[in-house]
């Protein structure tokens, strides 16, 4: 049962003491039906913007073969469509190159990266070796 505020100037330490469980057991109450509701908040949140970015995934699927085609319309003005599309596809490919070099270089870079196991691991042969050098 939840109490009004009161003024409780007049009450005694021992009435005040005996009045702390059920404050803290109130608050630990409130804080536990605040942090739900954050959750609850968050999460619908959380799942209506990942819904609007799956829709606009699922919008430039279909964009990306319409700029293709576009790009092979546009060029088969000036060159013969099958032309056209052989350039296109060409300058496809060489992206795909380009890429392809920069996630592997990427990639390099975290195989060099000493992970902190490795480093721990590093600190605790060093350490053996220390030891034993003494003795």
């Amino acid at each position: 049962m939840r109490r009004g505020y009161r003024d409780r100037a007049d009450d005694s330490l021992l009435t005040l003491l005996g009045d702390l469980p059920e404050l803290v057991r109130n608050l630990i109450t409130a804080e536990v039906e605040a942090a739900k509701a954050w959750v609850r908040r968050t999460s619908k949140d959380g799942l209506f913007g990942s819904l609007w970015f799956i829709i606009t995934l699922f919008l430039l699927f279909w964009a990306i073969p319409v700029l293709l085609a576009f790009a092979i319309i546009g060029l088969s003005s000036w060159w013969p469509a099958w032309v056209a599309a052989l350039a296109v596809f060409g300058f496809l490919l060489l992206a795909m190159v380009v890429f392809a070099l920069l996630g592997i270089l990427r990639f390099r870079k975290i195989v060099k990266r000493q992970n902190p196991g490795q480093a721990v691991a590093t600190d605790v042969r060093l350490v053996k070796e220390a030891g034993n050098d003494e003795f």
